[in-house]
């Protein structure tokens, strides 16, 4: 059942099941919380309480909004978290949301004691005339950049192609016929375009600030980055020392939480039940 928070610009939608710790969901531009849809039962089934949220611009969330960076995604994410109680919470967030967990962490340590990024764009990013001889990054990279560009929701499908390589979730045209319908209501591709367009460097300067222990998970085939890897290492490096750990998974592209639940979910609860994450 959908519930809503009042945060300053418009109203922010939820659903919460489970009992226990809480564990607070949040997707990439362009999706809805549905992202989490094969994960949450799970997460329940383990002994959390787990919240899964629309962000500004996304699902059932309102439209109206004036920013779409990482730091205002932040302060909807700890409304949230506030609302549901106060945490502290586990924050997982996907792509933009990776980049605003992290600065939810550094700005409001009390509220979260662990921090899950798959995927996730937390630093300024360059592209090295190397990079377009991958012919995966190459292929998303002119997709997402059309779609962002001309607000093309055809396009945006196309880069998903790309994004999801190989193994697709069994309920694939249902997905992509809600994105489709979603993204076509009013202000939901503004909300995408202003994503697309919010640079990173706001999370990046938080790195070094954040204290509770990081899951970084990147897919081997992602398609936004030429080398996967290298980004999640580079996220790492920049945490402060021993604080964050890289899971890969191979064959998963820019959404390994869809494509492989299960062993995100196993990733998720190895760290969280690990000494670091339970202190």
């Amino acid at each position: 059942m959908t519930e809503y928070v009042a945060v300053d610009g418009g109203t922010i939608a939820y659903e919460v099941a489970g009992s226990g710790p809480l564990i607070v969901l949040a997707h990439g531009m362009g999706d809805s919380r549905a992202a989490y849809r094969s994960m949450a039962p799970s997460l329940v089934a383990a002994g959390y309480r787990v919240a899964a949220v629309d962000l500004r611009g996304c699902g059932e969330s309102g439209v109206g909004w004036p920013t779409w960076s990482r730091t205002a995604i932040a302060g909807d994410l700890l409304a949230v978290i506030r609302h549901l109680g106060g945490g502290p919470a586990v924050l997982v967030g996907h792509s933009i949301s990776g980049g605003a967990a992290t600065i939810a962490a550094a700005l409001e340590p009390s509220s979260i004691s662990a921090v899950v990024e798959l995927a996730p764009f937390t630093r300024k990013q360059s592209i090295r005339l190397g990079d377009l001889r991958v012919r995966r990054f190459r292929r998303g990279m002119l997709r997402l950049l059309g779609a962002s560009v001309f607000g093309s929701v055809p396009l945006w499908r196309s880069y998903l192609d790309v994004a999801y390589p190989g193994a697709k979730p069994a309920d694939w045209a249902e997905r992509l016929g809600r994105i489709d319908s979603s993204l076509r209501e009013p202000g939901r591709v503004k909300a995408l375009q202003g994503m697309a367009r919010s640079a990173p460097t706001d999370a990046g300067a938080h790195l070094g600030d954040v204290r509770c222990p990081v899951l970084v998970v990147m897919g081997t085939q992602d398609p936004d980055w030429a080398d996967p890897q290298a980004e999640g290492a580079a996220i790492v490096g920049s945490l402060p020392s021993g604080s964050g750990r890289l899971a890969m998974i191979e064959g998963a592209g820019h959404y390994p939480h869809d494509q492989f639940p299960d062993q995100v979910v196993s990733l998720m609860l190895a760290f969280l039940r690990s000494p670091a994450a339970s202190a």
